[in-house]
């Protein structure tokens, strides 16, 4: 399986490839995303872009949900039957059902068009963090504020021992190992509770209002723990 590429060394910036079928985002994203260092390669079809990353390889691929070629979510389920390369989808269908769909496909975020240029790097940064080393392959979570030990499942905040049950260090140990992406409810559900709760979202509310109180996360203005709503759950960290 092809995972993007290889750890570029290092002064190296990262290769995006965006394929999108509109001329004026493709330059758009070309001119943004190099001013922010990127190397970034685009392509009009979904064709195309698979060509371009079977050949070229990327550390990220920005793909459009709206091609003339193929459905951005056939592209996503050709391109993960041999890459892992991390993709942010761009959308202008903001249905929750489609954003759930392109998520089970295989897109690691999403951006709803219009976005903004800081938006989208932002998220670019966090995917290429986790993609590059893993929260799971080290022993900790540590940000100066909370952490996680995933060996003796130890949890602190500001030096306090917090005590989760099971299903709060769970929720909290799956959110930290994917840093960054929102992981959809379904996915949540099942991994907590099992494949037959995958609809039942008043658990998850439950257990994400009680683990939010435990760390001290306001919903309103949340720290770690951020609702996209109807979609899932993101959790974010400085």
């Amino acid at each position: 399986m092809i995972e993007g590429r290889t750890a570029p060394p290092p002064g190296t910036p990262p290769r995006v490839l965006v394929i999108d079928d509109e001329p004026q985002i493709r330059k758009f994203l070309d001119i943004s995303l190099r001013a922010k260092g990127y190397a970034v390669e685009t392509a009009s079809t979904g064709l195309s872009g698979l060509q371009a990353l079977a050949t070229q390889g990327a550390d990220l691929v920005i793909l459009d949900l709206g091609l003339p070629d193929l459905d951005g979510n056939e592209v996503l389920r050709e391109l993960r039957h041999w890459s892992t390369v991390p993709v942010i989808l761009l959308t202008v269908r903001a249905g929750e059902a489609e954003k759930v769909a392109a998520l089970d496909a295989g897109a690691n975020d999403y951006v709803t068009k219009p976005f903004g240029i800081q938006e989208l790097t932002a998220r670019a940064r966090a995917l290429l963090r986790s993609n590059g080393s893993s929260v799971v392959a080290a022993p900790e979570f540590d940000d100066g504020h909370l952490r996680v030990d995933f060996v003796s499942r130890d949890v602190a905040m500001d030096g306090e021992k917090v005590s989760l049950t099971r299903k709060e260090y769970a929720l909290l140990a799956v959110l930290i190992q994917h840093a960054g992406r929102v992981v959809t409810q379904p996915q949540l559900l099942s991994h907590v509770w099992g494949p037959a709760h995958d609809h039942d979202t008043h658990y998850l509310r439950i257990l994400v209002g009680k683990l939010r109180h435990k760390l001290g996360d306001d919903a309103s203005a949340p720290r770690y723990i951020h609702t996209e709503p109807g979609v899932g759950l993101r959790f974010v960290s400085d």
